[in-house]
């Protein structure tokens, strides 16, 4: 039996970050978790995950409490399980409502069908998260890594580098 050490199981920052992204397109499913200033509300979407834009999309109905809570906390978290693997996504950041008919469209799927006829309910709405943190929990078996890191914004602002074992990307 092999003993590996911890630091034979980190990935590099840039690793961790193709990991993170990897995993979230693969799973897809994630429970969005909302604040709506004294609790938490978790439910599951079905996200586009598109890297070379650095967001993640959901389509959501115009009606419904986290819309409100995501307008006035726009800060969010979004957990990818796949239990199978032993693989756990946290992928943090800023969630924004639009009315964006061409992204709707493009997005719209079969998924989406349980709950729309199609791309041209006008209740739908596109929900665009930005990511600013991911956190990872890697398999295989229970020897699970954990990693973070920090995503550098689109703009390429600067990041707190403050706190050991995150990385700006």
């Amino acid at each position: 039996m092999s003993h590996h050490t911890e630091q034979a199981d980190q990935l590099s920052p840039a690793e961790t970050e193709d990991r993170i992204w990897k995993l979230a397109n693969d799973i897809r499913i994630c429970m969005l978790t909302t604040w709506s200033g004294s609790e938490q509300h978790s439910r599951p979407l079905s996200a586009h995950v598109d890297r070379d834009v650095h967001a993640l999309y959901f389509l959501v109905d115009e009606s419904g409490h986290k819309n409100e809570e995501i307008e006035k906390y726009p800060e969010v978290s979004c957990a990818f399980v796949d239990k199978g693997a032993n693989d756990y996504v946290v992928i943090a950041g800023e969630a924004k409502l639009s009315n964006d008919r061409a992204k709707i469209a493009e997005i719209f799927s079969n998924f989406a069908k349980a709950w729309w006829d199609d791309e041209n309910d006008p209740a739908i709405r596109l929900l665009t998260v930005t990511p600013s943190r991911g956190e990872l929990w890697d398999g295989p078996g229970s020897a699970v890594a954990k990693a973070k890191l920090l995503f550098a914004a689109a703009t390429g602002g600067d990041i707190d580098m403050g706190e050991t074992g995150k990385t700006r990307l």
